[in-house]
């Protein structure tokens, strides 16, 4: 089996190294970057003359591979999808599919017209934390699902380095937050309850990544500041000790103090969280109807220490609290009264160390696996995915014109 990769920046270079470990042979990389391109080449063991700087050059090529790996940005995604699928590859790509609804339409139609299989990067529907949770709802223990608490808790420097400073900073080049972030979070509560978004209603802003909350005497980039070492945001501090890990290998290729200072001085990831051109919401609370008049309020918040999410599901006959940071699960069944004892069983689930508590490595497992049935139909196929995508361009309308948006009526104002 061999495949493609467009996109060789830390997504497409952790699904690309899945490949190569379980004997897939990376057939040719695309990737606009010469230092990334020249790096992925030789990790993945891909000959030059097989790595290209413009994706169009690889499609010119046809299908040279079993599948193609996408994980460009965000507004790439619609052309790049498009050219693989007139190749005739089947695909596995990064979320979001595209920041546009009527392009993630057109992305759906055409897969399933032309009987190709995409599967959407939703890697949280693999992990054994949120498969655990599916088990218990579906098994009808506590009766059906009324209405859920759902939060995540993107983190402060986790904000500062990918939404501030980093490439989804701005949805004018990339998507607002709630759906490059959060497009995860919205199919997972599409996926546990199992029903259909009705209506949404949103509020949020960019509240203190702005210039405003700059401190006194402090300057346009880190490495010139004078007040650095009394910044929790000062990125030499930030990067340099987690040098050879995320988020430091992203900022430099080469993960060496010398590298990881020269791209602070000049690059983006140097400059001061107060003072760069991110406009892309820092908290947001957002309500959610479902079908059977199943409620759902989901936040969304940079302003947390810790990076993880932990949900509240309220059932007829019971309720369950889950935490991703530690993978405990309680599911309490609900008393006649305070004098009787609590009823509740607490589960602990294992935990992954592999990315995204172990999502990558499901996620490639079925897609791979997939490309060997042709009847297969993959857990985050294209169909079971779009509806979380509309659903963050219904919120995005929400927030920004302070209406109640009705889904039906946006699905068919977009088409």
């Amino acid at each position: 089996m061999e495949y493609v990769i467009i996109g060789a920046g830390s997504r497409g270079m952790t699904y690309g190294c899945w490949a190569k470990t379980h004997g897939i042979k990376i057939a040719a990389i695309a990737e606009c970057r010469p230092d990334r391109l020249k790096s992925a080449g030789k990790e993945l063991c891909v000959p030059d003359n097989m790595l290209f700087s413009d994706a169009s050059q690889l499609f010119a090529l046809g299908k040279i591979a079993d599948a193609a790996i996408i994980a460009t940005m965000d507004r790439d995604h619609y052309g790049h999808v498009m050219q693989a699928l007139d190749c005739g590859y089947d695909i596995l790509l990064e979320k979001p599919i595209s920041p546009d609804a009527r392009e993630c339409m057109e992305i759906e139609a055409k897969a399933n017209t032309l009987g190709r299989k995409i599967t959407v990067c939703h890697v949280l529907r693999y992990t054994s934390f949120f498969q655990q949770l599916k088990d218990i709802i579906d098994s009808g223990e506590i009766g059906k699902v009324v209405a859920v608490k759902h939060a995540e808790n993107i983190g402060n420097f986790h904000m500062a380095h990918s939404f501030v400073r980093g490439n989804w900073r701005n949805d004018t080049l990339s998507s607002p937050i709630i759906m490059q972030k959060s497009c995860h979070d919205l199919d997972i509560l599409l996926w546990l309850i199992g029903k259909h978004c009705t209506r949404v209603a949103a509020f949020g802003s960019l509240s203190y990544f702005r210039e405003e909350n700059a401190p006194e005497g402090s300057a346009a980039r880190c490495l010139d500041c004078r007040i650095a070492k009394d910044c929790r945001f000062d990125a030499w501090q930030a990067y340099k000790d987690v040098l050879g890990q995320w988020p430091a290998d992203v900022v430099c290729l080469e993960q060496t103090e010398e590298s990881l200072k020269e791209a602070l001085r000049t690059g983006p990831y140097g400059r001061c969280v107060y003072r760069c051109d991110n406009n892309v919401c820092d908290h947001m609370s957002i309500l959610i109807e479902f079908e059977d008049g199943i409620t759902a309020t989901f936040s969304l918040t940079a302003q947390t220490s810790n990076i993880h999410r932990n949900i509240h599901i309220m059932c007829e006959d019971g309720e369950i609290h889950g935490d991703e940071l530690d993978g405990s699960i309680k599911v309490t069944y609900f008393r006649r009264n305070k004098a009787e004892p609590e009823r509740c069983r607490v589960i602990q689930v294992e935990q992954y160390e592999s990315g995204h508590g172990g999502g990558d490595d499901g996620i490639m497992e079925d897609f791979t696996a997939g490309l060997k049935q042709a009847d297969s139909n993959s857990r985050s196929s294209i169909s079971r995915s779009v509806e979380s995508h509309l659903m963050a361009c219904a919120i995005e309308n929400a927030r920004i014109t302070g209406t109640v948006v009705d889904m039906a009526q946006f699905r068919v104002s977009v088409q």
